[in-house]
């Protein structure tokens, strides 16, 4: 085989899985916020803006954290506040279990865990428009070692 054709084989593919992969994309907004020195402050909050265009459908809506062995804690209890695009505000609190009983890490990883948390399932926006998310820590400690960033996954729900 020639290597002209072997290269125009392998450019066929590529582009045939980048159209398979891009096609039934339900993923509204994927975002991550490092966290300063991996020292979460309790007076820092994280903040995510995004559009919903559709809000006759219901999406997921998931948090998402990164944190390394420094984290001294099984969980992490988080403050949520939804901004709204009529100015009303929806505020949550979420306990992220971020451990086992035994102290082994259940987010994906090997140095670094990455763990999901589902703050709404089929959820309704009750309108279109830019809606904010704002993320801080409950915890009793000032500053929380160990939590490398901060995340917010949205999806349409299947």
């Amino acid at each position: 085989m020639k290597a002209d054709s072997l290269s125009n084989i392998i450019i066929a593919v590529i582009t045939a899985s980048c159209l398979c992969f891009s096609c039934g994309n339900d993923t509204v907004y994927n975002k991550f916020q490092p966290v300063r020195d991996k020292v979460w402050d309790k007076r820092s909050e994280y903040y995510f803006k995004f559009e919903i265009k559709d809000s006759s459908i219901p999406y997921n809506i998931l948090l998402q954290i990164r944190n390394n062995d420094m984290y001294g804690y099984q969980n992490l209890w988080l403050l949520c506040e939804q901004l709204q695009p009529d100015s009303i505000s929806v505020k949550d609190t979420i306990e992220c279990m971020l451990a086992d009983d035994f102290g082994k890490w259940n987010g994906n990883g090997i140095t670094l865990f990455q763990s999901r948390f589902t703050l709404h399932d089929h959820y309704i926006f009750p309108d279109t428009g830019q809606y904010t998310i704002s993320i801080r820590h409950g915890m009793r400690d000032d500053s929380l070692k160990g939590i490398e960033d901060i995340g917010l996954f949205i999806e349409k729900a299947k």
